[in-house]
């Protein structure tokens, strides 16, 4: 009989030390959690510091005029961030048709389309967007901004691929989970994961991809990029040229993103809205408007 009490003490010592065990190890996987996250923001902030990034906060409330929103701007030459509401131009959210500047590059790398006069094949459907009802080359697609023509090309590639490019050019979370979208639109040929969905990417991340693409830092090549440039060019003046994309969400949210080239130096530009309270405000052509005056 004390043996068999003997054994009950031993297991219910037993228990309790590895509960202890248990516990301790689930402390230790949390803090071990709580150091990573603390540590990937201290390596981009050692990053900026190593690299000698000087940065510098824009009152831009004037040019905003009550808009929630926010602007990252990037001098290559000078190695100088400009921003306005820095905590907002920090958070990742949908690309949305900005998109269409990597999306045309993916074609490009791809050979699924081989120059501005490329075209893809148009289904019938009457879209509300009457621009896109036809068979459109990549200069009218990019310049109406046009969903089914970008998803025909994105879809060409699949999946795997798409994913290995974002992975390679960093572009925010790389995440194509959610591979056909979470139809926001009516047709399936205007969802996809950069609408809305999985995809998603701040304003200083915008910045830093167009900036590696645009100064030969990507895998890309340069005959790519140079017609990208073409298609993304909005305006051409004595003192500087300025290329662009736009892009909106049903929200109260929209894009304009780019740079502008004054001889061989570029700044490079991300505007960002997001005011659901006034969205009737917002649009992709507001956004645009915000840039431009910023860059004026």
């Amino acid at each position: 009989m004390l043996k068999i009490l003997k054994i009950i003490c031993m297991s219910v010592i037993c228990f309790i030390v590895l509960s202890g065990c248990s516990s301790k190890q689930e402390k230790v996987v949390q803090i071990e959690s709580n150091q990573l996250e603390h540590s990937a923001a201290d390596d981009e902030t050692e990053k900026k510091e190593s690299e000698n990034i000087r940065e510098e906060m824009l009152d831009l409330s004037n040019a905003f005029n009550s808009i929630n929103g926010c602007a990252v701007l990037y001098s290559p030459s000078e190695n100088k961030y400009s921003v306005y509401n820095k905590d907002m131009a920090e958070q990742e959210v949908s690309p949305y048709s900005t998109f269409k500047i990597i999306s045309t590059l993916i074609g490009l790398h791809n050979n699924i389309i081989k120059d501005e006069t490329s075209t893809m094949n148009y289904n019938g459907t009457q879209y509300q967007n009457t621009e896109w009802n036809g068979n459109l080359t990549l200069q009218k697609a990019f310049q109406t901004s046009c969903i089914w023509y970008f998803h025909q090309i994105i879809y060409s590639v699949g999946e795997e691929e798409v994913r290995k490019e974002l992975s390679e050019l960093k572009y925010g979370n790389c995440d194509v989970s959610e591979w056909k979208g979470s139809s926001i639109n009516p047709y399936e040929e205007l969802n996809g994961f950069w609408l809305g969905s999985s995809l998603k990417i701040s304003p200083y991340e915008q910045v830093e991809v167009l900036s590696k693409i645009f100064e030969g830092e990507s895998f890309y090549g340069s005959d790519s990029v140079e017609l990208l440039k073409k298609i993304m060019l909005i305006q051409d003046s004595k003192e500087r040229k300025i290329y662009g994309k736009t892009g909106s969400g049903l929200n109260g949210e929209a894009w304009f993103i780019g740079f502008a080239e004054k001889g061989q130096q570029r700044q490079y530009f991300a505007v960002y809205l997001n005011d659901s309270s006034q969205k009737e405000r917002i649009s992709s052509s507001v956004a645009k408007e915000i840039a431009l005056k910023i860059i004026e």
